[in-house]
């Protein structure tokens, strides 16, 4: 049910980023190429790793991670940029065993975290995260710079 990404599955990789994002009312937001994707996931140096979910022949589902480090643990963890599971494949356990499978990578490497974010409005992944023992970390908010404001900073 749960494998690692390959190449040929970039597309559909994509497609289901889309999804995701106009689920989140984000889609204008959207840039990733299929070249960009690639690149971050198999290129010489890769620093995004991809787990998908399948069910009967067909990608159901994803999650895209990358290492973290907490210098108060002192090890490194999975944060977790995205976890989507198609619609019409919600209920069939493919969330859960994803999510699985990074608790399992995190155990058997030493890593002391799994992390993710989630929009305060989306009660469904909400409720997901909290029934496999998830905590929000309300104390913290996340910053972020991007576009001119970032380009600006270093001028």
């Amino acid at each position: 049910m749960i494998r690692t990404a390959t190449v040929q599955d970039v597309p559909e990789i994509i497609a289901m980023i889309r999804e995701l994002a106009d689920y989140e009312k984000a889609l204008h937001e959207v840039r990733v190429t299929r070249e960009q994707l690639e690149t971050a996931l198999f290129g010489s140096s890769p620093a995004l790793y991809g787990l998908v979910a399948e069910h009967e022949g067909g990608v159901v589902g994803y999650t895209l991670w990358f290492l973290n480090y907490s210098t108060w643990r002192g090890t490194h963890g999975i944060y977790m940029e995205d976890l989507y599971v198609r619609p019409e494949a919600r209920g069939g356990g493919h969330g859960k065993a994803l999510m699985k499978e990074l608790a399992r990578i995190c155990v058997e490497r030493g890593y002391d975290r799994l992390e993710w974010s989630v929009l305060d409005w989306n009660e469904p992944s909400i409720d997901f995260y909290k029934s496999i023992g998830a905590v929000p970390m309300d104390e913290w908010t996340v910053h972020r710079l991007t576009d001119e404001p970032l380009r600006r900073l270093p001028l």
